[in-house]
């Protein structure tokens, strides 16, 4: 077993249980000042302070979500996080007890190119409500981050987009290694626990130096970007091959953006222990399900008069408690319950493949367990 590291802050501990004899997946226990986080783990996001259409209530109860994410570019816009920080923090402005990792907002700076403008000083940018001219600089967002009172706040970062040059990756890596030395020399409260982003596209020289020159500002988890950003699976996966055996063993690794089934297996499979993702509200809100059999359009015709439960194989409210045929009806009919039906149950089903995923971790049968999700899931 791997010794449990408690050297990273007073409130903060994490440790692996059990290793995967086949696969070098992990099993852990990460601890944080609102609780106790079983690894592997799927994170629902919650952008502006809610996961789209699902009450904690329920993420808490029927989700059965261990930790939610909130966007700090998004939050610093509306409602503003000196609001949030007035309302005692994230966790009572939103009623959610349990921990919450904010991100930087760096992604979205990203996404946002004909709206922001990189130089070594930080971004600058333009609102999306208002046009209105905005700079994030790294010492702005730990501030920002720390107002909004999240457990884990992640370092500002430059994302160089999929089928970027070596040039352009190696900028993008080296302006992410500046600004996180300026994340951590302006970081001020003790029970934040800051997360540094190993950059580096898909170029492997790129990856072994921005792990090298990362690792020593990680304390208690570190984060992979630049993955899951149009790239093909199997080269996502020859990435995460390539850094595996590089990567902190006695705290969480956590690959942002990643939500569909295939790609967290093969992230748990290569020692990841969190990933988040938007995808499952998303495909909900379109009237997508995912299932154990693949995924299912519930608006179409063929479950006009299904009386069967979305998942025969799932234990979440909208299975336990609905017909495809009136999932249909609702999605159909645009009624907001249709929404918050498909999401509970796509987030569960995410939530539940990494409780599943972390049992067979703990049996040494992760191989046979993919294979099975996969003869099923027709993946």
């Amino acid at each position: 077993m791997i010794e449990k590291n408690t050297t990273a802050a007073p409130h903060f501990t994490f440790e692996v249980e059990h290793v995967d004899k086949k696969t070098g997946a992990r099993a852990g226990r990460f601890v944080t000042p609102h609780g106790e986080i079983k690894t592997p783990v799927f994170m629902p996001v919650g952008t502006q302070a809610t996961v789209k259409s699902v009450l904690p209530k329920d993420l808490e109860e029927e989700v059965k979500a261990q930790i939610i994410l909130s966007n700090t570019y998004h939050l610093y816009l509306k409602p503003g996080d000196e609001i949030v920080k007035k309302a005692g923090g994230l966790h009572k402005f939103m009623n959610w007890n349990k921990p919450i990792l904010t991100d930087s907002g760096g992604f979205q700076v990203f996404s946002l190119s004909k709206l922001r403008k990189i130089t070594d000083e930080g971004v600058t940018f333009r609102s999306i409500h208002d046009g209105s001219k905005h700079l994030f600089t790294p010492e702005r967002v730990m501030q920002i981050e720390e107002n909004l009172g999240a457990d884990i706040i992640m370092a500002f970062d430059v994302c160089s987009e999929f089928g970027a040059d070596h040039k352009t990756a190696t900028d993008a890596m080296n302006q992410t290694l500046r600004w996180l030395d300026r994340c951590k020399n302006s970081q001020k409260l003790e029970d934040r626990m800051l997360f540094p982003i190993i950059q580096g596209n898909l170029f492997k020289d790129l990856r072994d130096i921005s792990i090298r020159e990362t690792v020593p500002y990680a304390k208690c988890g570190i984060a992979i970007g630049g993955l899951s950003v149009g790239e093909p699976k199997d080269v996502m996966i020859d990435i995460l091959q390539h850094i595996q055996p590089n990567l902190p063993e006695n705290m969480p690794r956590y690959v942002m953006g990643v939500g569909s089934p295939d790609y967290l297996m093969e992230c748990v499979r290569y020692g990841i222990d969190m990933c988040d993702c938007v995808l499952p509200t998303r495909l909900a809100r379109n009237g997508t399900a995912m299932t154990s059999v693949g995924k299912v359009v519930i608006r179409n015709g063929v479950y006009k008069e299904d009386m069967s439960p979305l998942d025969a194989n799932c234990d979440c409210y909208c299975c336990r408690n609905y017909t495809k045929a009136y999932l249909r009806h609702m999605v159909n009919a645009n009624e907001i319950v249709g929404s918050t039906l498909l999401s509970i149950h796509n987030l569960r089903f995410l939530t539940r493949l990494m409780e599943q995923m972390r049992e067979a971790i703990f049996a040494d049968s992760l191989t046979e367990f993919i294979c099975d999700f996969y003869g099923k899931y027709g993946k």
